[in-house]
């Protein structure tokens, strides 16, 4: 007996009328459970807190960038305990004798405070060398040492980035140009220092000047030159060398170039006064500068038409209470030595007394 197949009929549904992917089930998400949703808010956490730090971090790159500027430029300024500021790099001006002006300084600062601060290069060992402002410590070093206030303790100053020795002259220099008071013997000691120093590869004094004093203009540098090499031919002899007027120290050079022996008999007569004021050691080298001023050049041999003829000249002294005055004079000219910086005195009264002086001779 056999069987029969059974065939059911099966309708296949159009390609279009196929389902796609169900749509999310707003309601199904709100049911999620609560650790998804805490995990959910941790990740958007962690954005927006990775976001903020990026953010901070970016600013304080940005912060660090212009503090190095500003330290560069020396306008970062701190409050630096007295004892961890040294003096060691450079040379300092009016290293010798007692500074006038400190007085001054002093009082001021105790009064008002301090205006300007120091500046100062951070050292390996933790100190601070200083490059400008060796005044202002100064005054804050005494005033520490007078009241002992603790105020006094600490100095505010401008930390600068360490440069070469030559950039820290340079900033002394440029700093010291602005004075008024400042001597061409400072600045030819500044020169010779600089050319001493191994860490400047500077093998003359000359090139010393050229590169210390390049804004100074080209006589003022010449100047600088011949009282650097003054104060050489003369080492450990002048105690007074910041008091030496230009005019002086200039001709003095000269003259000690000129004649092989003026050197040897300017440090004898100097050595042989040496509890002399400031006024008299001027005075001692001012002679020197005239001693041979009016010796006139004896008449040339055969009396040809170079030959040239003896002038008059007339010399004698004039004895004061306040000592006694050297005169010489001749046709046009007249020379008076006498212990006193007459480059100190006003020059309108100066001024006066020769006119009064030339009028008094002109009557008679």
């Amino acid at each position: 007996m056999s069987r029969k197949r059974r065939i059911f009929d099966i309708n296949m549904p159009e390609v279009e009328d196929v389902p796609g992917p169900k749509k999310p089930d707003i309601a199904s998400e709100k049911r999620r459970g609560p650790m998804a949703a805490a995990i959910s808010e941790n990740a958007n956490a962690l954005k927006d807190r990775q976001s903020t730090e990026d953010a901070i971090r970016a600013e304080n790159d940005q912060l660090a960038h212009e503090l190095v500027r500003l330290k560069k430029e020396g306008l970062v300024t701190d409050m630096i305990a007295l004892g961890d500021v040294v003096t060691d790099k450079l040379t300092r001006d009016r290293a010798t004798g007692p500074d006038p002006e400190l007085e001054e300084l002093t009082a001021s600062i105790s009064e008002i405070g301090l205006s300007n601060p120091i500046r100062v290069e951070p050292r390996e060992d933790g100190k601070f060398e200083l490059i400008q402002g060796m005044r202002r410590l100064s005054a804050y070093r005494a005033l520490f040492a007078e009241t002992g206030d603790n105020a006094f303790s600490r100095i505010p100053a401008g930390i600068v980035a360490q440069s070469a020795t030559d950039e820290s002259y340079r900033r002394m220099v440029d700093e010291n140009l602005v004075r008024r008071d400042i001597s061409f013997a400072e600045m030819g000691a500044l020169a010779r220092a600089y050319a001493k120093d191994s860490a400047n590869d500077c093998e003359s004094v000359d090139k010393a000047v050229a590169i210390l004093f390049k804004s100074a203009s080209y006589a003022k540098r010449s100047y600088i030159r011949a009282f650097a090499s003054l104060l050489v031919q003369l080492d450990n002899v002048l105690k007074h060398p910041n008091d030496i007027p230009r005019n002086v120290g200039v001709e003095l050079k000269r003259r000690i170039d000129a004649d092989d022996g003026l050197q040897r008999e300017v440090r004898k007569t100097l050595s042989a006064q040496p509890s002399r004021t400031a006024a008299e050691e001027v005075a001692i080298l001012r002679g020197f500068t005239g001693a041979h001023a009016l010796e006139e050049k004896p008449v040339g041999a055969g009396g040809g038409k170079s030959a040239k003829s003896r002038k008059a000249k007339t010399t004698f002294q004039v004895r004061l209470p306040e000592g006694v005055i050297k005169c010489s004079a001749s046709n046009g000219r007249m020379e008076l030595r006498f212990d006193l910086d007459f480059t100190r005195v006003d020059r309108r009264k100066l001024e006066q007394g020769i006119a009064e002086m030339i009028g008094g001779l002109q009557d008679e």
